[in-house]
């Protein structure tokens, strides 16, 4: 006998595959998000865990919290464990970012949340780490795409104008958050 139920994600992955294929709207919602359209989708990939997450978490203007709640697991703080709720705007800014890309790569995620404490550890071996970092707020993630320079992902960010970009060359990252709007590095 073949189960044929079908879970909430199955069906969401489903309309995902229908209906991305559209070109995105371009909303004006809160000042920004210019490109992510009507589904906002999110695709991830965290070399630290070897998980991925590939999800839509917002529909026709909601946002649904399972969805969410699977996006705060995935970008929890992976030297602790700790999990916070990631600001919603920071997963808007990336996913936009991502559409205007027109990209199909997941992002690979090499920080999302980070706890106190593993911020102040990173904190006392590089300069670049902010005392008072917006990833202990979870407002931040530092990301990078194969298929995109710094500056491509950097502009596409930057383009939204809502919240922090930093170019990170020599790394190969860039970081997004939902802070101030702003920019440096190169």
């Amino acid at each position: 006998m073949t189960n044929t139920t079908l879970t909430r994600r199955a069906v969401l992955g489903a309309f995902a595959a229908t209906t991305l294929s559209a070109a995105p709207t371009f909303s004006k919602a809160a000042g920004f998000l210019r490109g992510s359209g009507d589904i906002r989708r999110i695709r991830m990939h965290s070399g630290r865990t070897g998980e991925s997450i590939d999800m839509i978490y917002w529909i026709e203007g909601k946002y649904i919290k399972e969805a969410l709640k699977e996006v705060n697991h995935f970008m929890r703080d992976w030297r602790t464990n700790d999990v916070i709720g990631i600001d919603a705007r920071t997963i808007d800014i990336m996913a936009a970012a991502h559409n205007l890309m027109d990209v199909s790569e997941p992002y690979m995620l090499l920080s999302g949340y980070r706890s106190p404490k593993t911020n102040a550890m990173l904190r006392s071996k590089s300069r670049g780490v902010a005392k008072n970092s917006l990833h202990m707020k979870g407002q931040a993630a530092d990301l990078r795409l194969q298929s995109r320079s710094v500056g491509q992902m950097a502009k596409a960010a930057a383009i939204c104008r809502a919240g922090g970009v930093g170019s990170y060359s020599r790394s190969n990252f860039v970081h997004m958050d939902c802070g101030p709007v702003r920019t440096w590095g190169r």
